[in-house]
């Protein structure tokens, strides 16, 4: 076996959350370019459909699902679609995330309750059902997608404090999730992006941009391919003795 061989996915299986684009759609065509048949869900329907249609002229099968991940029938039908289609769920990625910014004295209650349960609920839930399916094949790869938010206390002008918690609380689950399924054969590691610029993430980008670059070695933002190698790392064998890690993809600012 070539070291290339490695990181190919060929006949795998693998969910994106919030696949339709941004961060979820890079990752979604990194692995369709490895070979894997990849389902996209997220609340737009439109967004996944295009992202599927895209994602066939790799040679590849894909799938398109509207799912709100707070939504545990929404999530089974997922899981339950893809199963049935595929036969099997090889690999997991629980991107869908929400933000919200308000300073934490000011930060309703709903907007609090939104962040958390999509960003933490929403991948307990996928994590859960799609667990019950890698359980039962002894084997699988999930990786939940963290933020350089969740490492500790951030710059002021980054007032997002529910989404910051809930960064920090996808690493712990990575971490615990990480244990308590090894024993069946399942990954269970975590991405911690820096700044990429996204729909979510533009106006934060643009009000602390001086402190980013000067906060990044490499002295820029992420770029449309920066993400794709690490998380077709921690899909494919060549992370199969890695477990309970927080891979950190921030052009170096976690360094300083």
């Amino acid at each position: 076996m070539s070291v290339l061989d490695l990181f190919r996915l060929d006949g795998k299986t693998a969910i994106v959350t919030g696949g339709g684009r941004g961060l979820g759609a890079q990752i979604a065509e990194s692995y369709a370019e490895a070979g894997a048949n990849v389902v996209v869900c997220s609340r737009s329907l439109e967004s996944c459909e295009e992202m599927s249609t895209q994602l066939k002229t790799l040679g590849v099968e894909s799938l398109a699902y509207k799912c709100d991940v707070t939504d545990p029938v929404q999530v089974k039908e997922v899981v339950d679609g893809t199963r049935e289609r595929f036969g099997r769920i090889d690999i997991l990625v629980n991107n869908s995330g929400a933000s919200w910014a308000a300073p934490a004295e000011e930060m309703p209650i709903e907007a609090w309750e939104k962040v958390l349960n999509v960003n933490v609920t929403g991948t307990f839930l996928m994590s859960r059902e799609t667990g019950k399916v890698m359980i039962s094949q002894k084997g699988g790869k999930i990786i939940n997608i963290s933020s350089i938010a969740g490492f500790g206390g951030t710059h002021p002008f980054m007032q997002t404090i529910g989404y910051n918690t809930s960064k920090g609380a996808v690493m712990t689950f990575t971490k615990d999730l990480a244990v308590k399924w090894g024993r069946y054969g399942i990954n269970v590691n975590a991405i911690a992006p820096g700044f990429f610029p996204t729909k979510m993430s533009k106006v934060l980008i643009e009000r602390g941009k001086d402190f980013i670059m000067e906060s990044t070695p490499l002295g820029r933002l992420g770029n449309n391919s920066d993400l794709k190698g690490a998380a077709l790392f921690l899909a494919a064998p060549a992370s199969d003795y890695i477990t309970g890690d927080i891979l950190t993809v921030d052009g170096g600012m976690h360094a300083l």
